[in-house]
């Protein structure tokens, strides 16, 4: 059987981001329909893990605790709307210290396909910064931009800053990424 995967990022992409962290609970605040778009996700059968740079652990920012009690409000949030996510993967490490799952290494995608027995090539990750797209290209999935936290400015017709993989594909949202990627492809159809 085929594993159906979504990666997600988080902060910019399901939540807001901040600039200084998302330390607490009361901080996490979900993007308009993101928790929904995951429903939809799951509702169609795919595996939802989040992957997700948490320097302020390695910063001294915040503690498993806290992390966890984000996790924890978000999880609840989601099953209110009837959606989940099936697995956290996420890099504590403080970005001078030189690790391999610091995206946009590849090292917690590879840790997904691992835990999951499953090539990423073709698995959508969907991220809010060049450092995810980078990651997925690296791992071998394929990148999907959301505009909805570092780069929300930027207009999808125009093409992508520099360092962004060539085949990143442009969203306006995770809910937009969902209507593409659930989207039924047409039929060709013959005249004769």
């Amino acid at each position: 059987m085929h594993t159906k995967l979504v990666i997600l990022d988080r902060d910019g992409t399901i939540n807001q981001a901040s600039d200084q962290f998302v330390k607490s609970p009361e901080e996490w605040t979900p993007l308009p329909g993101a928790l929904e778009a995951i429903g939809r996700l799951n509702h169609a059968g795919y595996h939802v893990v989040l992957a997700s740079n948490q320097s302020g652990l390695g910063r001294g920012l915040l503690d498993m605790a806290a992390l966890n009690a984000v996790h924890d409000t978000m999880a609840k949030a989601l099953a209110r709307v009837g959606a989940r996510v099936d697995a956290i993967f996420y890099c504590p490490h403080a970005p001078d210290e030189a690790c391999h799952c610091r995206k946009p290494e590849p090292g917690l995608l590879e840790q997904i396909g691992e835990r999951y027995g499953i090539s990423l090539q073709g698995v959508p990750f969907v991220g809010d910064s060049v450092r995810d797209a980078q990651a997925a290209d690296a791992a071998g999935a394929q990148p999907h931009l959301v505009l909805t936290g570092r780069h929300a400015g930027l207009d999808p017709r125009e093409p992508l800053p520099a360092g962004f993989p060539a085949h990143t594909r442009v969203h306006a949202d995770l809910s937009a990424f969902v209507d593409a990627l659930l989207q039924p492809q047409p039929l060709a159809t013959s005249q004769g």
